[in-house]
């Protein structure tokens, strides 16, 4: 990896871990579309966000929400091991469908969430 390119990803890193501290994005709505631009597949990209997730990069974050009183310690459990067990199927079938469809369902599903939180309050499901 060029130096440069390696800086580029630093500071992709570094944006996606201010804004998941500052705003509880995942970092994979940042990460994930500026690798792509940088020219890598969506299967590398989807793959090396899921990676990065393996370690403890949000921890620090986290503990600050936990000690204000400000996170859910029972239901963070629940989401992390129904991640956990899903996450294996989706990975398996992302392997195996197209790039360009699945940078499509991608798009998709966050122009959903995006109009969503944009238009509808959320008793509007």
């Amino acid at each position: 990896m060029e130096l440069s390119t390696g800086i580029l990803i630093a500071l992709i890193g570094i944006l996606a871990g201010l804004l998941s501290g500052m705003l509880g994005l995942g970092g994979a709505i940042i990460i994930i579309p500026a690798l792509i631009m940088l020219g890598y597949t969506q299967q590398i990209a989807q793959g090396t966000a899921l990676l990065m997730l393996v370690m403890p990069v949000g921890g620090l974050a986290a503990w600050q929400y936990y000690k204000a009183g400000n996170a859910d310690l029972s239901a963070a459990l629940i989401l992390g091991a129904a991640f956990f067990l899903s996450g294996y199927v989706g990975a398996k079938f992302a392997l195996y469908i197209s790039h360009d469809l699945l940078r499509k369902i991608f798009a998709f599903v966050l122009l959903v969430v995006a109009i969503k939180m944009w238009f509808f309050d959320k008793s509007a499901i």
